[in-house]
């Protein structure tokens, strides 16, 4: 079930999500590219991505008619591109996904990341109607562990050399919530 392409998610005054488009590669790129040593400490696409051309390319695979398993936002802050957030792995028959996400350098300790992914939980709790959602960190990330544990996660265990990653394997961190744990009380609003 993809949504139209327009689909906007406004988190506050300041931040929203929008889904993703192709259009978007060029100031993708040029945030990977600016904190590409940054982001290469836990991404393991950063040493994949060598061009305008490889973020179009995965833009369109995501993106694709037909792929109904990822919904990429591209995340909006004070109108300009500060990362990227996904739904991924979305199984629709066991009512569940993942969640990943990146944020820019300059983008981080201001929340964006902690919003984008509370806002992206309720939608796919109330419009997906997901029963788990799952989020996996590198162990030793504490930056980004911090959000699901904060979001009432539970950490599930460790996925043992889950990762490629700087020319060796890396464990995970495997957090989740289900539906009935979500305090849903908060109403998405729609731009």
């Amino acid at each position: 079930m993809k949504t139209p392409a327009t689909l906007k998610l406004a988190i506050d005054g300041d931040l929203y999500l929008r889904e993703a488009v192709v259009e978007d590669a060029p100031v993708l790129y040029e945030l990977i590219d600016a904190g590409r040593p940054y982001l290469r400490e836990w991404l393991p696409f950063i040493d994949y991505t060598h061009a305008v051309s490889d973020t179009e390319a995965f833009l369109k695979a995501v993106t694709a008619p037909g792929n109904a398993s990822n919904q990429l936002f591209t995340i909006l802050y004070q109108k300009q591109v500060a990362g990227i957030i996904d739904l991924k792995e979305i199984d629709f028959l066991n009512r569940k996904l993942e969640i990943g996400y990146w944020l820019g350098e300059n983008y981080q300790g201001k929340g964006i990341m902690y919003r984008s992914c509370k806002t992206l939980i309720r939608y796919a709790f109330r419009i997906l109607k997901m029963n788990r959602i799952q989020i996996k960190v590198g162990v030793g990330n504490s930056r980004s562990s911090n959000i699901p544990k904060r979001l009432g996660f539970t950490l599930e265990g460790i996925q043992r050399d889950g990762e490629y990653l700087n020319e060796h394997f890396h464990d995970l961190e495997v957090y989740s919530l289900l539906q009935h744990e979500w305090d849903d009380s908060e109403n998405i609003q729609w731009v």
